[in-house]
């Protein structure tokens, strides 16, 4: 299957991102490489872009696509988790600009055999990376009660945690769980009528949080962000893209403890702890899609926008 990327609201991380002004740019999220396609054509001589990305057929995809940008990019192999220690392999130790999209790419949602659909039988999987040991299955079938809880609670918000929980742990007595239909007609069978009545699709919290939850998108999620704060330079821009609640309040926690990293307390006279901005917020309120873009690429309804530049 041709590995589909459909970059959301590249018009607005263009302008904020700004690669016009040259350097050492980084696309952590590489994916199809439709943002990266379009940095490149605005980079400058003398500039360079590296692209990361976890999942080996997105990083094919994406050089073979920009393949006319050789000596202006760089694919590396990778979690953005890492991207310190990536780019040190190339000597590289600050960064101009820093794109991060954690978004689950149209490629792996439409390919069943990937596993990560509601919406197609297909083997559980759910790994970004395939080399990795721990996929969708072995959650699904070897989480406790407790465990299977958490995460629905915690990564999907799924007030029907507890009944899906338990309805998986009884089924997979009978026999494994084994499918993305499987655990779809689970999750159906366990909600209440007006649950499985909503809008969206019943399965859908759950699906996400066991996706988060393979892929560890949350852990250390706060701590990445900060490193990529870290390899910035001077007037270097990091632009995020997040894609549900959780994501995005760790970003823009982060994002508020780099313009105010103030700790004293509130009605302090005077600040003694110290500490000074290192970032300024150039989002005060996420920015998200226009309406022509919904249209044109409904997946992006839920996305958002957050940058900050270096002081």
């Amino acid at each position: 299957m041709t590995f589909q990327h459909i970059p959301v609201m590249l018009k607005e991380v263009l302008a904020y991102l700004q690669p016009e002004r040259g350097g050492i740019f980084v696309d952590g999220t590489l994916g199809g490489g439709g943002h990266s396609e379009a940095i490149l054509k605005r980079l400058p001589s003398e500039s360079h872009l590296y692209g990361i990305d976890r999942d080996p057929e997105a990083l094919e995809a994406a050089t073979s696509r920009l393949a006319g940008f050789r000596n202006l990019f760089t694919p590396i192999h990778g979690n953005f988790f890492d991207m310190a220690a990536l780019l040190r392999q190339f000597d590289i130790h600050h960064a101009d600009g820093i794109l991060l999209d954690f978004g689950v790419s149209s490629h792996q949602l439409d390919t069943p055999c990937r596993g990560f659909s509601y919406r197609e039988d297909a083997p559980l999987d759910m790994r970004m990376d395939q080399t990795a040991p721990f996929s969708a299955r072995d959650l699904v079938n070897g989480y406790s009660y407790e465990q299977l809880c958490r995460i629905l609670w915690d990564y999907g918000e799924e007030r029907y945690a507890t009944r899906i929980a338990d309805r998986i742990v009884r089924e997979r007595t009978v026999r494994p769980i084994e499918t993305t239909a499987q655990l779809m007609e689970i999750v159906c069978a366990a909600m209440p009528k007006k649950g499985r009545a909503e809008q969206q699709h019943p399965a859908r919290r759950t699906f996400q949080a066991i996706r988060i939850e393979v892929n560890g998108e949350l852990d250390g999620l706060s701590d990445a962000v900060e490193h990529a704060h870290d390899l910035l330079n001077p007037k270097g821009r990091l632009v995020i893209l997040t894609f549900h609640s959780l994501e995005d309040r760790i970003v823009k926690l982060a994002f508020r403890k780099f313009e105010n990293p103030c700790t004293c307390p509130p009605k302090a006279p005077v600040c003694i702890c110290g500490k000074k901005p290192t970032a300024v917020i150039l989002t005060k309120k996420p920015v998200t899609p226009g309406e022509e873009e919904l249209k044109n690429n409904p997946r992006a309804s839920c996305s958002k926008l957050r940058a900050i530049e270096k002081i």
